[in-house]
């Protein structure tokens, strides 16, 4: 299985972006370079998680540092595009092996808000500074020369943000490969309408746009990808080619209610709505997640 792949820089105002898919949770994160400065940004990193033995470790985040370190590459940000529900983020991780300062989407208050009252945290701080750094939809940044800006894009979640880097966006959840179709929106906080409005927004970037996607669940057996452009997407989504926003809602909307919820979705929001901080050791010095029980009514059974 392939792994690895490098999307080459297609030339000026266009980045290097290497891509690190994940078999266990069938994520991607990715590391975004200027060619030019080698400056560069980490995207979606993924901590280690494994929920039978309850152990974490660093295994995938140390390939990224061990990426940057062999690139010569000095890194700028490490970016979460929404608070994951299918794996811890390591952007703490990251940020102190490198310095480098943390950001996501100020969106992510609102998901806190809500989790906070799921996990009953009365005093936990529902306010994003978790996070060196907040977007808003319309906010630029740089990579060395390399110009980005943010999309707003809720639907699957209500903080899901679309990096815009040169010719290159990062879709987080929003759109899978074409043979596979589009995110789920039933989420607490999901909306099929929004995610409608969110993936149209996305479509109207120019055709040879390159497209990363957050996940990839190989359907058929085939090799991983996550790289697709706006034209693919536009002439092949098996949800969204030649489709309505009233068709797509009804299919979204039917899909979702038979799809049981990711199965670390109450493990990883507890410590994604931080930043990607584990909870902090007790007196013993052993961490601790805390499950609530019965919290996601009317999700499907496996």
């Amino acid at each position: 299985m392939k792994t690895f792949r490098l999307s080459a820089s297609q030339g000026s105002a266009s980045p290097d972006v290497a891509g690190f898919f994940d078999p266990r949770t069938f994520s991607v994160q990715y590391v975004v370079s200027d060619p030019a400065t080698r400056h560069c940004a980490i995207i979606d990193p993924v901590l280690d998680y494994d929920e039978k033995s309850g152990a974490t470790a660093t295994h995938h985040a140390d390939e990224l540092l061990d990426y940057v370190r062999e690139q010569g590459f000095e890194v700028q940000w490490i970016m979460d595009t929404h608070p994951h529900a299918d794996h811890f983020s390591a952007a703490q991780y990251l940020k102190g092996k490198t310095g480098a300062p943390t950001a996501i989407g100020g969106y992510v208050t609102d998901v806190q808000e809500l989790w906070k009252g799921i996990y009953n945290w009365p005093d936990f701080p529902a306010d994003g500074r978790q996070w060196d750094h907040l977007f808003r939809a319309g906010d630029e940044f740089s990579i060395g020369e390399l110009k980005g800006r943010v999309l707003f894009s809720p639907g699957h979640t209500l903080a899901s943000v679309t990096y815009v880097i040169g010719d290159a966006a990062f879709v987080h959840d929003t759109l899978f490969q074409p043979d596979f179709g589009t995110a789920r929106a039933d989420f607490p906080g999901g909306d099929a309408h929004q995610l409608w409005d969110s993936i149209q927004e996305i479509l109207s970037l120019p055709d040879e746009t390159r497209l990363f996607t957050g996940h990839d669940y190989m359907p058929g057996g085939r090799e991983p990808q996550w790289e697709s452009t706006v034209r693919e997407q536009k002439e092949a989504n098996k949800h969204l080619a030649g489709t309505s926003e009233e068709a797509y809602v009804a299919l979204r909307n039917n899909r979702d209610s038979e799809l049981p919820m990711p199965k670390l979705i109450l493990h990883a929001l507890q410590v994604n709505t931080r930043g990607g901080r584990l909870p902090e050791p007790e007196s013993n010095g052993r961490r601790y997640l805390k499950i609530p029980l019965d919290a996601l009514e009317g999700a499907a059974w496996d």
